[in-house]
């Protein structure tokens, strides 16, 4: 037994006992095929932000993936010693990139997940705020749209300067604190204002469905319109099916998979059903989570083999554009730019060349790359909510390699827009953090407003 694995038997060993694999009947467990392959080489630990962190070796890819094996070998219980690295992990996937055996640690964190919420749910104020959001919110529209009213209510109404101005805000953990600084304003919401089918300008050369997201049509809606007046511009003609519900994602990363099936078989049925080619997904964290349908229902015999139909439809909106033709914007702009890679689209899809591509054509943009630009910022879905301090830890190092002398800090998923917006607030610089398609979208407009008056 290696030094590694003694540490963690005795980490196991002496934490309380909870449930046993031996004699519980779990849901979705980790899968045999997956953890077995890992080798304990120890190439996943640099990638890793915990263990870079922390320098523990639970808190590591390898560490977690002797852990999952050892719960499903009945060696170990499920218990705190194996909830806190399982829930630590930032589900970056980036010990996947470095992986040389191909250890898929997303899927064995999430099912793992699983395994701790149906053995520990949450309980007390924490558990009801978990149902309320995952359960009670997110995955109901009108529900969302309410909270984005209120939220517009205290933005525009006043009451913000108000809290502001008398310090009320200091009640609140740092970090929620931060958050609410750089909340952008809310806007209306595509799904609701929207038709259905927005038609393509000019011929159309495809017929695509947009995933609208949750909290990303509440607090990011101008982003879904410049992701429409992009497509529709370049001849795509976009549907906004309105049975569409969240990804799942969130609810999935806290080890509620129940609801993240619920929220898939749903989806499925909305985009499949609306006969489009390609379903295109402008948040990095959604994308990844709507191209796993097929492994989450992968016991579903109903669902298993409209997942897999529907999986290979899904296209982050940069590879889209990237692989199926869009006009080069003739509108100038003298920026300088760089780009992070948002974990869910570098390392969970192998998107990286595809969005800066999209950003060296336009003209006078200059784009800056950034060193490390792929490792976590985190974010990482609610992550900075529930681990603020490993969060900020994170964050801190991120900005370290964000150069300084950029205007425009530019991404393709919003928790990292949050995120890295925390982090020019909490070092006083004076950048912007943007998605990707909106900078080619200023670019159309000012090709636009240059014909007009031209």
């Amino acid at each position: 037994m290696s030094i590694s694995e003694q540490r963690l038997e005795g980490i196991h060993s002496q934490a309380p006992p909870c449930h046993s694999a031996s004699n519980y009947l779990w849901e979705d467990p980790p899968d045999e095929d997956k953890f077995s392959v890992c080798v304990h080489c120890g190439m996943c630990l640099e990638a890793c932000p915990t263990y870079l962190q922390t320098g523990q070796e639970h808190q590591s890819p390898r560490g977690r993936v002797h852990l999952i094996k050892a719960v499903a070998q009945g060696k170990l219980e499920v218990n705190e010693a194996f909830e806190d690295p399982v829930f630590t992990c930032l589900d970056c996937r980036a010990c996947e990139t470095a992986c040389p055996a191909g250890v898929q640690v997303g899927a064995l964190i999430e099912q793992a997940r699983g395994q701790v919420r149906q053995a520990m749910p949450l309980k007390g104020w924490k558990g009801w705020l978990n149902r309320l959001f995952l359960r009670g919110i997110f995955p109901y529209s009108s529900r969302l749209y309410l909270l984005g009213q209120l939220l517009k209510f205290y933005q525009k109404s006043g009451l913000q300067h108000v809290v502001r101005k008398l310090g009320l805000l200091k009640i609140l953990p740092a970090h929620l604190e931060e958050m609410e600084k750089v909340l952008p304003p809310a806007g209306k919401p595509v799904l609701k204002t929207y038709p259905t089918v927005v038609p393509a300008q000019g011929p159309t050369k495809q017929r695509v469905g947009l995933l609208t997201g949750c909290v990303m049509d509440v607090v990011f809606s101008d982003i879904n319109e410049a992701t429409i007046r992009v497509l529709t511009r370049n001849g795509y003609e976009v549907v906004l099916p309105k049975e569409q519900k969240c990804c799942g994602a969130l609810q999935i990363h806290a080890g509620d998979r129940e609801t993240g099936k619920k929220l898939a078989r749903q989806n499925i049925d909305a985009f499949l059903s609306a006969g489009v080619d390609k379903i295109v997904v402008n948040a990095a964290g959604c994308g990844c989570a709507l191209k796993e349908y097929a492994e989450l229902l992968r016991n579903d015999k109903e669902y298993k083999t409209k997942a897999q139909v529907f999986v290979e439809k899904v296209e982050d909106i940069s590879k889209f554009l990237h692989d199926n033709g869009y006009e080069k914007p003739t509108g100038e702009f003298n920026l300088r730019v760089t780009y992070h890679d948002a974990c869910h689209l570098a390392h969970g899809q192998g998107i990286r060349f595809e969005p800066r591509k999209l950003l060296q054509s336009i003209p006078g943009v200059e784009v800056v790359e950034m060193t490390n630009a792929d490792t976590c910022c985190g974010s990482a879905g609610i992550y900075n909510l529930t681990h603020p301090d490993m969060a900020g830890k994170i964050l801190t190092e991120k900005m370290k390699h964000v150069p300084q002398d950029v205007e425009l800090i530019t991404m393709g998923n919003p928790g990292c827009m949050l995120q890295m917006a925390m982090g020019v607030l909490r070092e006083g610089r004076n950048q912007r953090v943007v998605h990707t398609v909106e900078v080619l979208d200023w670019a159309y407009q000012q090709s636009s407003a240059r014909q007009d008056s031209g």
